[in-house]
């Protein structure tokens, strides 16, 4: 046997502890770090703080744990905690430890991933309390209580429209599969017509003639149209798929309306910015939204806010209710417009290295608020308002994703001013907007032509002379 073989090998140097910088200074002296599990919570606090000399402990996630965690903050004089945004297992302790008076920063999981040293979750937790220590932490934007609640109803019930929405596809596959070309005459399968024809299909009519006789009154198409539409096979598989759909679309549209119940509810119980004054009438809106609330959310809002976001070309009572119940009330938790903006991810990148920008792009952010604005931005299109109008040139010249990223931008500085500042918004129409651009248009190539030493006339000053025949 080789005796070089047999030799062990030599021992790496023990690992040093990343030294902090002497110009750090401490900010918040009871200060806590949680690393937030599915199972266990970690918790990290100041050295000498706990009697024991445990300065990280681990709490099950069970609520008895939880208030036992919460009892041990409150033992070694913790006032503050830092926690790390994990799935849904981060809102139960956070709920809890601000019922208990504790003052939590929910932290983003991008700013704590370069954790020094091995990843283990007793180095996470000690991370998050040191970063808190000193005042490198930023908590999560968390609109106040009232307004968290709304936004669980109203996310609630946008699952339960989308869920509403598949059974809606059921039902026209199963009348597909008879051949029954019902949505060839009619434009809405949920309307009052395709519903009532449905229905009765159900119930066990088969004529026709006599299902043509229950379209309303306003349907484009004659009844002679709708029954040759209604000719298929009625075969018993299809029957069955299509009655289930139908019953789970009812199921669906009864927990959406106690959802609208539990809205207008929450809503009304909201003070009034208004001061007593009535809302203004709603703007009228070309075409229905089927997935509306079923409540008058246009007053409740103005009520709520003092403003009518529904002046606003693009946004409707459905997009104005999700900003409300995204961003809040209290527009002072960001400092400009400009900052407002950045944080729904409408702002273009700044990458920049080596004095070089290497990129424009919007950062990707999942904000149901700037998905809210981009839908309102998209049914621009054919608006006849400064805003429509604006929407069009940039999609003209720079493409539809980047207008709606523009439009979108817009759209949020406008809300911003309304509910910060309680102005009102008055749309200058697209003429007026086509003029402004046009007389920008002229004063920039003046103002090339003067750098390139011309000087230029407008047509209408020249003499008649030297107008062209």
């Amino acid at each position: 046997m080789d005796p070089s073989r047999s030799r062990s090998k030599p021992k790496k140097p023990p690992r040093r502890k990343t030294a902090i910088p002497p110009e750090l200074r401490h900010v918040n002296l009871d200060a806590a770090g949680i690393d937030v599990g599915s199972e266990e919570h970690y918790v990290g606090v100041p050295p000498g703080r706990d009697p024991q000399g445990q300065d990280v402990r681990h709490f099950s996630a069970f609520t008895s744990d939880l208030h036992a965690l919460a009892d041990w903050l409150e033992q070694c004089g913790i006032k503050t905690v830092a926690m790390e945004s994990t799935g849904v297992y981060w809102i139960p302790l956070f709920e809890l430890l601000e019922e208990r008076g504790f003052e939590v920063k929910l932290v983003n999981p991008r700013h704590l991933k370069n954790v020094p040293g091995r990843k283990s979750d007793v180095l996470d937790c000690q991370w998050i309390q040191q970063l808190h220590t000193y005042g490198l932490l930023t908590g999560s934007f968390r609109p106040a209580g009232d307004i968290c609640v709304l936004r669980s109803y109203l996310r609630q019930r946008e699952s339960l429209v989308q869920d509403r929405a598949r059974h809606i596809q059921h039902m026209q596959k199963a009348l597909d599969q008879m051949n029954i070309k019902l949505h060839k005459v009619v434009s809405d399968l949920t309307g009052v017509t395709g519903l009532r024809i449905v229905r009765a299909i159900v119930a066990g009519e088969r004529d026709p003639q006599q299902l043509a006789r229950l379209r309303h009154g306003r349907c484009h198409k004659s009844e002679d149209e709708i029954a040759r539409a209604l000719e298929g096979s009625w075969r018993e598989e299809h029957l069955f798929c299509l009655r289930q759909a139908v019953e789970l679309f009812d199921v669906y549209s009864q927990k959406i309306a106690d959802c609208d119940a539990r809205l207008e509810a929450t809503l009304s119980a909201l003070d009034d910015r208004a001061g007593g004054a009535p809302p203004p009438k709603p703007p009228r809106r070309s075409g229905t939204n089927t997935s509306a609330p079923g409540f008058d959310a246009h007053g409740l809002l103005y009520r709520a806010t003092g403003v009518d976001l529904t002046r606003i070309d693009g946004i409707a009572e459905t997009t104005a209710l999700i900003l409300l119940t995204e961003v809040g009330r209290d527009m002072t938790r960001w400092r400009s417009e400009k900052h407002f903006a950045s944080w729904l991810g409408l702002c273009p990148g700044n990458k920049i290295s080596g004095g070089k920008r290497l990129s424009g792009r919007t950062k990707s952010c999942a904000n149901r608020a700037a998905t809210a604005l981009r839908l309102a931005a998209q049914s621009l299109y054919h608006s006849r308002s400064a805003l429509g109008a604006f929407y069009r040139r940039l999609r003209a010249r720079l493409g539809a994703a980047k207008a709606l990223t523009a439009t979108a931008h817009k759209l949020a500085r406008i809300v911003y001013r309304m509910l910060r500042y309680g102005t009102e918004y008055v749309d200058a129409g697209q003429d007026y907007y086509d003029q402004r651009y046009r007389e920008r248009v002229l004063r920039g190539i003046e103002r090339k032509a003067r750098e390139l030493g011309y000087n230029l006339s407008k047509i209408n000053d020249l003499p008649k002379s030297a107008e062209a025949p």
